[in-house]
């Protein structure tokens, strides 16, 4: 679950943290929670609610504080605020509609902007031309018309070209973003994602903060998300990957700073950089944009949703969608659905070869090692050789699941990478990381007492659970796979097992 932080209060999202836990505890889930930064982003203030714009229609947009007490009536506040203000509230209201005037975060925006430049909304799904400049206000009109929505940010073109790489002059995590973070800390999330990410330094920053914020013991230090949405993140993408506990394609704002036939391919950059980096990559923005409004998405969203899936992406995120949309619950439907079906379809054709372009990864990190770029550690070489090769064997056995026994989440990470055909159930003692685990492609999380006495009993509980939940099913086939043991000196190793029916595992 995401928490967007451009919206809300700290205590309404506290409530949601709340509820989200409850629910955790009541029906058994394991749903995670994320805190999403803002970010040093422009964008306008509360509007209150999302707002219909028609083309021609004139809005002023200005860095003056609109904050105005109930007792205000809007001209008068408008008149206060200035001529232009005054003008488009009047319109406005001859309209019969609520003053379009609306607030912006960005001191410098009247000055960074001419008569003529194009502003986009949200990556365009409004799009103003600057009318007039009048001191801190912008008077645009609409030439792209579309839904204004509270907190939307904004992009300012010139002859088709951003007018600067936005929020490059910006500081990645602003006072506000720290705020947040603490908040995110005290009520103990799973995730925090981070806005704009531009280097590495960044995301190493932020988590010794977070170690250090953690230091008593008892606080999990939360993963740290790094949102791909600027084309400094790209020129740095390999080591921002590499940094990251996981990564988020953020193609709104992405869109607003590349070329938009550009994006399709660096999507799927980002996504095959991820994979050979083994993190978790997220698609995000603009899934199902048309359900804000509409029943029923269009086809070239549903489509949009099959070859992210078909890119082996371990994640798909509605926003605006399921957070202020009319169809919440049927977006969500519809996204299920569509990813289903289409990972259906991968299996019936042999579209999942597992381990496919995980070898070149392994390479691609040797090669690096031996340049000084990365050092890897023989553990780690174990766990990829041995996970690679499980996912190769659950491939050619045709085995009905792979059972992966793990502390940290690192070996069943290692499994979902190789993206077998099978599910990955993945068994560990601490509840934190089974949240972590839901973010992995293919991974079905459990929590149980690991080996707390003989580790065969241990295997035999895990056939029992799974057995009384119908997922697995006597004389199957399984794998097992773990990286922890009663004693230090437990060797890695794969084992085959078929499913007997008193629940022990047959040899």
């Amino acid at each position: 679950a995401r928490l967007n932080m451009c919206h809300g209060k700290h205590d309404w999202h506290k409530q949601v943290i709340e509820r989200i836990r409850k629910l955790n505890r009541e029906l058994g889930y394991s749903l995670a929670i994320m805190v999403d930064t803002e970010g040093s982003e422009v964008h306008i203030g509360d509007i209150e609610e999302p707002r219909p714009v028609e083309k021609d229609d004139r809005w002023t947009f200005t860095i003056r504080s609109l904050e105005r007490s109930p007792a205000t009536p809007p001209s008068a506040a408008a008149e206060a605020e200035g001529p232009d203000a005054k003008k488009a509230s009047e319109d406005s209201a001859a309209a019969g509609d609520k003053p379009r005037i609306a607030e912006v975060n960005y001191d410098g925006f009247s000055e960074d902007v001419k008569v003529g430049d194009e502003i986009l909304v949200d990556g365009g799904m409004v799009n103003f031309r600057v009318a007039e400049l009048q001191g801190p206000d912008v008077i645009c009109e609409c030439v792209e018309p579309g839904l204004l929505l509270p907190k939307a940010n904004l992009t300012f073109r010139r002859n088709g070209l951003p007018v600067r790489a936005r929020n490059s002059m910006l500081p990645t995590i602003s006072a506000k973003d720290w705020l947040d973070i603490d908040f995110a800390i005290e009520n103990d999330v799973d995730l925090i994602a981070i806005s704009f990410v531009k280097t590495a330094e960044t995301v190493n920053h932020l988590k010794s903060y977070l170690k250090s914020k953690c230091l008593d013991g008892q606080r999990v230090v939360p993963g740290l998300v790094s949102k791909i949405e600027s084309p400094e993140s790209l020129d740095n993408l390999d080591d921002i990957v590499a940094a990251s506990d996981a990564v988020m394609v953020a193609r709104g704002d992405l869109g607003s700073q590349i070329p938009l036939e550009d994006v399709p391919v660096v999507q799927q950059q980002i996504t095959a950089a991820c994979r050979r980096l083994n993190k978790p990559c997220i698609v995000a923005s603009h899934l199902l944009r048309s359900m804000l409004e509409h029943p029923t998405p269009t086809r070239a969203e549903v489509a949009d949703i099959a070859d992210v899936v078909q890119q082996r992406a371990d994640a798909l995120m509605l926003s605006g969608e399921s957070a202020a949309g009319l169809h919440p619950m049927k977006s969500l439907d519809v996204l299920r659905a569509v990813a289903l079906r289409t990972e259906q379809q991968q299996l019936e054709f042999g579209g999942h070869q597992a381990g496919g372009g995980v070898a070149s990864g392994m390479l691609e990190r040797l090669y690096r090692e031996k340049s000084g770029e990365t050092k890897i550690s023989e553990q780690e070489y174990i766990s990829e050789g041995l996970c690679a090769s499980a996912a190769h064997l659950a491939e050619q056995l045709n085995v009905s699941a792979i059972f992966v026994y793990t502390k940290r989440g690192y070996m069943a990470s290692l499994l979902s990478r190789c993206r077998p055909s099978c599910p990955i159930f993945a068994f560990t003692d601490t509840d934190a990381v089974r949240r972590r685990m839901n973010l992995s492609w293919g991974i079905v999380p459990f929590r149980i007492d690991l080996f707390k006495d003989n580790p065969e009993r241990t295997v035999e509980r895990t056939f029992k659970l799974l057995r009384a939940r119908d997922l697995i099913k006597e004389g199957e086939l399984v794998i097992v796979v773990s990286d922890v043991g009663p004693t230090a000196d437990v060797i890695r190793s794969i084992q085959v097992r078929y499913v007997t029916a008193s629940g022990s595992a047959g040899a």
